[in-house]
């Protein structure tokens, strides 16, 4: 305990109250002197009081062990994404495997166990860049895929988006990343045939400009292209309700009462707030049950609509100084492995908080990705303690640093 990092473990005690005040006030509805609560808070309580103990067993079993069960775990982690297929649907979605009273999301599993899955394989000595790919990338999709058929969009993204960042601090070669980025663009660009030939000529001068062969030019235009004309089939391919709330962040207004509602009145609960917000347990739009899920996906809503503008701010403050602290240690790692899982548990929170936050203030579309610590929520909450405890894990062992 000599080398525990203190600072990163009391930012997440205090993140973690915050969760439950914020837990407490979303699940209850004060109408005059009637305060009715549900036990979502004291749910969360016990998630904390056993995520926190494991993070201190982690602390004490040796290095070796977690390393011999990582490839054991993502198999035994790919099985229950299989097995959750063919659990009964809840809001028509199979993400849960129930067990009694817990319901257990193997996708949060699938986030920690495939990000150190990954930074395993790809820090071996002496490997080229095609190898790096090869094994990086179907470890990667395969989890995807299983998790893109409960549907699971939200998640999916976080798996490719920490993929991505693991190869960037990778010693993957600038042409890799290109070649993997630039799809990326296309599927963005293919809604209008003009932007996508601007982007694909804006592509090949860059390439060209870099003295990259006319071959290897010729194959990533290619490959853009390809995802150009791939991308209506794996539109038509998404839910209804997905397709929505894409269009519906585009344009709430297009479907108000529908997919437009959630990100309509998770706005007017923030802005009434205002800028010291409307109190504890008097925000109107959840007691009056205008704003849905108000105690997971849109609980900023909640806080904002009740601490206001400098309680949002007290928040983000907190979140960020516990992702620059952990972001400080990085540099100090001489092993690839850690360094690798670090940086991939650290591009997976900053990206939940980037897009639960812009999906309550409307910049971004609903994706029901709850947000760190915050949002009410037993695997999340638990696999997001978890990745915490194999942070200071790496920070005790000393010989790990530069």
């Amino acid at each position: 305990m000599r080398n525990f990092d203190w600072k990163i473990f009391i930012l997440l005690i205090c993140l973690l109250i915050f969760g439950v005040i914020s837990i407490y006030s979303a699940s209850s509805r004060k109408i005059g002197t009637d305060i009715q609560t549900q036990d979502y808070y004291l749910k969360q309580i016990c998630w904390i009081i056993i995520s926190i103990i494991l993070l201190f067993i982690l602390l004490r079993i040796p290095y070796a062990v977690i390393d011999l069960i990582i490839i054991p775990a993502y198999i035994i982690t790919i099985l229950l994404l299989i097995i959750v297929l063919f659990m009964p649907e809840i809001k028509g979605s199979q993400r849960w495997i129930i067990l009694g009273p817990i319901h257990f999301q193997p996708s949060e599993l699938a986030k920690l166990v495939t990000i150190m899955l990954v930074s395993k394989i790809i820090s071996k000595p002496h490997l080229t860049g095609w190898k790096i790919i090869s094994r990086s990338f179907p470890v990667v999709l395969l989890p995807t895929f299983l998790i893109l058929l409960e549907p699971d969009l939200g998640t999916a993204l976080i798996l490719i988006v920490s993929l991505f960042i693991i190869l960037a601090v990778s010693e993957l070669s600038g042409f890799y990343l290109i070649l993997i980025i630039s799809p990326i663009l296309s599927i963005i660009t293919s809604f209008s045939p003009i932007f996508f030939i601007i982007y694909i000529i804006l592509l090949i001068l860059i390439l060209y400009k870099i003295n990259l062969s006319k071959i290897v030019i010729g194959f990533t235009a290619v490959v853009n292209i390809f995802f150009f004309f791939i991308t209506p089939v794996f539109w038509n391919s998404l839910k209804e309700y997905q397709q929505n709330r894409i269009l519906s962040f585009i344009n709430p207004m297009r479907d108000p009462f529908g997919s437009g509602y959630q990100i309509i009145q998770a706005k007017i609960a923030i802005g009434s707030g205002g800028l010291l917000g409307k109190g504890f347990l008097a925000g109107t739009q959840k007691n009056l049950n205008f704003l849905p899920e108000h105690h997971t996906d849109f609980i900023f809503s909640v806080i904002g609509e009740e601490f206001g503008f400098l309680g949002c701010m007290f928040l983000l403050l907190l979140l960020f100084l516990f992702l620059y602290f952990i972001v400080r240690k990085i540099a100090l790692f001489k092993r690839k492995e850690y360094k690798y899982t670090v940086v991939g548990i650290l591009a997976y929170f900053a990206f939940q908080i980037f897009i639960n936050v812009g999906m309550n203030i409307g910049i971004m579309p609903t994706t029901g990705i709850p947000l760190p610590f915050i949002s009410y929520g037993g695997s999340n909450l638990f696999i997001n303690i978890l990745s915490v405890g194999i942070i200071l894990k790496y920070l005790t062992i000393r010989s790990i640093f530069k």
